[in-house]
């Protein structure tokens, strides 16, 4: 093959790439090869090396016989998150909470199963949870993941844990999938969620969804205060300020209620 048609395959390869993406960004569901290839107008074989490429890559994930976009792209997401407008107006809602507060507030986004800080701002406490950019823990310990996991589907979370089997970080971990579910429920309802000490023994956190303009929720603000400042009425505003915050945030994201 000459280099000139080396290069033509290579610019061809990558488009296709591309049109799978945005196929996955445009449908928002699983799909399996047939239906890929279809759409696209590619020949099943050669969609399938692409596909293969993907999931070894991470940028694909599988659901038995059908794909979703995987964690990679999340992993990038976040990166760039960092010099986007939904790390912009964080640190604006961020301030305003520390300002009427001074407790730490954090941006998640998720990343498999995992909850990935992507941003933070600290309060000036000497006690206080600390985070670090790109810490991940698992979406079921924390208030933060639970948000994520409720903009989710039932199927989708189901997929995410087709054992269900919730590992345990601290005695107040919810390990119980239908217990957890539960909670998913309240949360679509309330429009927040909780978490006691579950992932860090002595923290506990309220959160709230972030949305997009297409209404999904793209990330989670949050609020961590040690057990030790815990009284009833920094609590309710907390709760009040986290919510606030998320929905001045997701106004801004273009999000139309």
């Amino acid at each position: 093959m000459k280099e000139s048609d080396k290069s033509v395959s290579a610019v061809k390869s990558a488009d296709r790439v591309l049109d799978i993406f945005e196929l996955f960004a445009e449908r928002r569901e699983p799909m399996n090869l047939s239906d890929i290839a279809r759409e696209l107008e590619m020949p099943a074989s050669s969609t399938h090396k692409l596909l293969q490429n993907l999931l070894a890559r991470g940028y694909l994930e599988t659901e038995g016989k059908t794909f979703r976009l995987g964690y990679k792209l999340f992993e990038i997401g976040s990166k760039y998150a960092q010099q986007t407008d939904l790390s912009g107006e964080f640190q604006l809602a961020a301030q305003k909470i520390v300002d009427e507060l001074n407790e730490s507030v954090f941006l998640t986004i998720r990343n498999g199963d995992k909850v990935l800080y992507v941003a933070e701002k600290q309060s000036t406490h000497p006690v206080r949870f600390v985070s670090h950019l790109g810490m991940q823990l698992p979406l079921h310990a924390t208030a933060m993941g639970k948000v994520l996991l409720s903009g989710m589907t039932d199927d989708e979370i189901a997929a995410l844990y087709p054992d269900r089997q919730l590992g345990r970080l601290t005695e107040t971990t919810v390990t119980s999938f239908d217990e957890l579910m539960e909670q998913i429920r309240r949360i679509r309802l309330e429009g927040v969620g909780y978490s006691n000490g579950e992932s860090v023994f002595g923290v506990r956190c309220v959160a709230a969804p972030v949305r997009g303009a297409s209404r999904r929720i793209v990330a989670s603000l949050g609020v961590s205060i040690p057990d030790a400042r815990w009284e009833p009425q920094l609590w309710q505003r907390i709760i009040e300020s986290v919510r606030q915050g998320a929905e001045e945030m997701s106004m801004k994201l273009y999000f139309v209620p």
